[in-house]
């Protein structure tokens, strides 16, 4: 069988959570069924040097506004592209690659998937009915959960067309035994000390308020415990990190929570953390959540989006409703305060990763996906995976 040529259009290469899954499939997609390319509107962030290391092609689409004549002519040089490569399924991830690369793509690609990762609170009410009408050109709707999946449905998107696929982890990179006195000393702290880690970027929806006002509450209560954030920021975004450390300043916590900005350890990290927090305001299904389980990290999360698909409260982990951050207070408490509980949840969480979100069931369950509708296309049976 003739390997399918897949391109994914991705609206750039940065370190988030929907890069960082398109890249772990890429690496993982079987190279005697599948080829691979990628197409970006901005040529930005580190997966751009993997892509040329591992001889990847990336071709880049720049447009600045949907509304204009450049647009309609990258657009049209996409089709070109794709016809001349005889591509076979095109990709879109997230509403820039959706809206620019679904339609024409539909006029000569066999197959043609959309992505939607997250229920977009960011996205204005014009470009959700622009995004919609883009995917009604898709043959396929992927999602990462079921909260999506209900959200679009509820949007006006042909549910027919929706499929759920959770997002996977990469459970090597959360094995070995954690050094919690290790991850001390290189942040400069006593040895056991109290360690509350929230790995995210910086960016509005994150919670990261709350979060600061959780540390606030627990001053008293709990006056040795540091809190550290671990995350990248975002050009765009560096005003409001200075406002963060500012109301940290205001809330007389600057000396217990340390911004570290972008860390290569993640996993060594949440290993050794006493706990893990991810207090967003907004999610579908977090990789940080994901990683957070399979590191075996006792978890505090926000009831938001998927998140209770992967975590059950008091099972595997604690939930709370977003943005209280007296509710998030005591649960990280009730954590710190019981380890037997917390080590019991952790225990739980890594077992449901294993169980349920292995980067080997999502590559599987996405490659058949693949040939599913390939098959369809070519009006054959669906070739098992």
């Amino acid at each position: 069988m003739t390997a399918a040529r897949i391109l994914n259009v991705v609206p750039t290469l940065m370190c988030g959570g929907t890069e960082h899954q398109f890249m772990t499939l890429s690496r993982r997609l079987d190279p005697a069924r599948f080829t691979l390319e990628f197409a970006c509107l901005r040529r930005w962030g580190p997966f751009v040097q993997e892509l040329a290391d591992r001889q990847i092609p990336l071709s880049e689409y720049r447009v600045a506004t949907f509304r204009s004549v450049q647009a309609i002519a990258q657009q049209a040089r996409l089709m070109r592209h794709i016809a001349r490569r005889r591509i076979q399924i095109v990709h879109a991830y997230n509403f820039y690659g959706n809206v620019f690369a679904v339609p024409p793509a539909r006029l000569v690609a066999p197959v043609v998937i959309a992505s939607i990762r997250d229920c977009a609170p960011y996205l204005t009410a014009m470009q959700k009915r622009v995004q919609r009408y883009a995917c009604q050109w898709a043959d396929c709707v992927l999602v990462n959960a079921e909260a999506v999946r209900d959200w679009l449905i509820a949007d006006g998107y042909d549910g027919s067309k929706i499929v759920v696929i959770g997002n996977g982890v990469d459970l090597t990179r959360f094995t070995g035994a954690p050094d919690p006195d290790g991850i001390r000393r290189a942040l400069g702290l006593p040895r056991g000390t109290p360690l509350v880690v929230v790995v995210s970027r910086i960016a509005r929806l994150k919670g990261l308020e709350p979060l600061l006002e959780a540390a606030a509450i627990l001053k008293a209560s709990h006056p040795d415990a540091r809190f550290l954030i671990a995350g990248e920021t975002a050009p765009n975004e560096t005003a409001y990190l200075e406002a963060l450390k500012c109301l940290a300043g205001e809330y007389g916590v600057t000396d217990r929570v340390i911004f570290a900005g972008f860390r290569a350890d993640i996993p060594g990290l949440l290993a050794g953390a006493d706990l893990s927090v991810m207090p967003s305001l907004n999610e579908a299904l977090s990789n940080v959540l994901l990683e957070s389980m399979a590191a075996g990290a006792p978890t505090v999360a926000t009831r938001v989006g998927g998140t209770p698909e992967a975590l059950a409260d008091g099972v595997s982990g604690l939930l709370v409703a977003s943005g209280d951050s007296r509710a998030l207070a005591e649960a990280i408490a009730r954590l710190l305060d019981d380890q037997r509980l917390a080590r019991r949840l952790g225990r739980a969480a890594r077992q449901v990763i294993e169980d349920r979100f292995s980067v080997d069931r999502m590559v599987r369950s996405t490659e058949q996906l693949y040939l599913e509708l390939l098959a369809r296309k070519r009006g054959a049976l669906p070739v098992s995976a």
